[in-house]
Order: structure tokens, then sequence, then C-alpha cells
């Protein structure tokens, strides 16, 4: 068992959505001032929302994808929210959203400092070229993830699906660390 248990803190939950629809963004545009749509340079237009926190990428073709939700149930409220307040202005959006979570994004600390030198020789599918980058990058078949460490015991933890995932993956590695002695408190 660690000595410690890690604080881990969900940071972004990056979702997909379709309408299985074609939207008119031009016309969402001249319904919510707000939005940033500028065709030119970006074929999606930005729809921000206060509450949950986050921006919803809309696309013409009725895909979405929405960053900046802090769990998934915000990230599904924030799709749903945006489809809804599209509706009760007029923009016609005939089904449901299907939404499907591509990556979520975690941040944790492990609350002691890990021997990175030690830890890039024992750790099978790591990296760690301390001249390009100050971290070891370690590729985690089960839950699939890679995780980023530092000397300092702080981690970023991506490409989980569940925020279980998450969990899991950090509470794995933060044991197979102390198993090997490759950290110190």
């Amino acid at each position: 068992m660690p000595k410690t248990t890690p604080s881990i803190s969900i940071e972004n939950v990056v979702t997909s959505a379709s309408v299985d629809q074609a939207i008119d963004l031009l016309l969402i545009t001249r319904t919510f001032p707000d939005v940033e749509y500028h065709p030119e340079q970006f074929p999606g237009l930005v729809f921000r929302l206060k509450v949950p926190k986050s921006a919803t990428l809309i696309f013409s073709s009725g895909k979405m994808v929405c960053t900046g939700a802090k769990s998934e149930a915000q990230a599904k409220k924030a799709v749903e929210s945006v489809v809804q307040k599209l509706r009760k202005n007029g923009i016609d959006i005939k089904n449901e959203p299907v939404i499907e979570i591509q990556n979520i994004v975690a941040s944790a600390s492990l609350g002691g400092k890990i021997k990175l030198e030690e830890a890039a020789v024992n750790l099978e599918k790591s990296m760690y070229e301390p001249e390009q980058f100050p971290g070891l990058i370690y590729r985690m078949d089960s839950p699939k993830t890679v995780i980023l460490l530092f000397a300092s015991g702080k981690l970023v933890c991506t490409g989980a699906k569940k925020e279980e995932e998450v969990y899991a993956a950090v509470t794995k590695l933060h044991e197979l660390l102390e198993k090997m002695d490759l950290m110190s408190y």
C-alpha cells in the first residue's frame, strides 16, 4: 500500500457529439452575437458557456466538440445545454445529440519525489529525455493512458475515456513506483 493517497484533479474532458443533420452556422451567429465564427480561418463556430464553463465547437455537418468541462457529467450537460439554447432560439435541431467522451486530462500529486532516472530504466514503455522535456512519458496499457511524470511527484494523465480510468491508472502507477522503491518522502 502506498504511503500517501494521490490527490487527483480532472482538468479537462473532451467530448464529441453529433446531431446527425446540417446546421446553419451563419444563422447561429446572427442569433447569438457572442459566438465566435471566422470561416476563413476555421470551419467551426465556438459557442461558450459560463455554466458549466466550456467551449463547444459546432460544425455545419452537425458534429460538435466540447472542451473545458471538469467531469463527464459536466461535459454531457454542456453539449445538451448548447443544443437546448439553439432550439430555444429557433435553430431547428431535430435529434438528440449522441455524445462520446474522447479524452480526459487530469493532474495529480503523489505526495513524494520520484526518482525519474531509475524509473526510466525500470518502467517498461517509458521514455525520458531530460534535455528535451523534464518529465518521463509512461504509456500504460491498462487502463490505456499516457502519464507524464515529474520528479516533484506531480503528473498529468491523459487518454482516459472514463473518470474511473484516471483514478485506476494513477493508483496503479503509484503502487508500481512504491513497489520498485522509486518514490521518496
